[in-house]
């Protein structure tokens, strides 16, 4: 019954906007119908036509983890959703990992895009070195992109010290994880 009510409440809501929204658009504060202010309990009634796999903590090993996987109706991975409380439905989400190519922002950018696409279309925040990736944030569509130390010039790929700047990087690097940050 509240699943019902719950969509039901969410349909008049977008039937009611003039603009419809593209369930693909990634902008700062939403990808397509997900914003950030969006709880753990109405990923189901968002998604209602794809699979929904939610990870539950309670051992040991998983560590509290509690991911949430949405895949299309063909079984392909779409998003990894981890919420910002384990197990609790009231939370909101925290990060997500964009998977999907479809997954687009205004400007084009994609899981498929290179360090160029990010670099021309949108201000780099900061450049951070860790061991085996290096991390591009950008603040505009509170996103940061990790790409493989193996892209980048030799001299570069060992010391976790060294600062990494964008003329570093080639133009041609491939995005390794697409996330979104709230």
């Amino acid at each position: 019954m509240k699943k019902t009510i719950i969509a039901i409440i969410t349909l008049a809501l977008f039937s009611a906007c003039k603009k419809e929204i593209n369930p693909y658009t990634i902008s700062k504060q939403n990808i397509g119908l997900l914003t950030d202010s969006t709880q753990v309990k109405d990923i189901d009634a968002i998604y209602t036509n794809d699979s929904i796999v939610k990870r539950i903590a309670g051992d040991e090993f998983i560590g509290g983890i509690n991911d949430i996987e949405i895949y299309d109706k063909n079984g392909k991975l779409l998003l990894l959703l981890t919420p910002k409380q384990v197990l609790d439905s009231t939370s909101t989400i925290t990060t997500i990992k964009v998977v999907d190519p479809r997954f687009k922002t205004d400007k084009g950018l994609n899981t498929a895009s290179t360090f160029a696409d990010i670099k021309n279309n949108y201000t780099i925040s900061s450049i951070q070195n860790t061991l085996r990736n290096v991390v591009v944030f950008v603040n505009d569509i509170n996103g940061f992109f990790t790409i493989d130390k193996k892209e980048l010039p030799a001299e570069l790929r060992i010391d976790m010290n060294k600062k990494i700047e964008a003329v570093h990087i080639p133009d041609g690097a491939k995005i390794k994880h697409f996330m979104i940050g709230w």
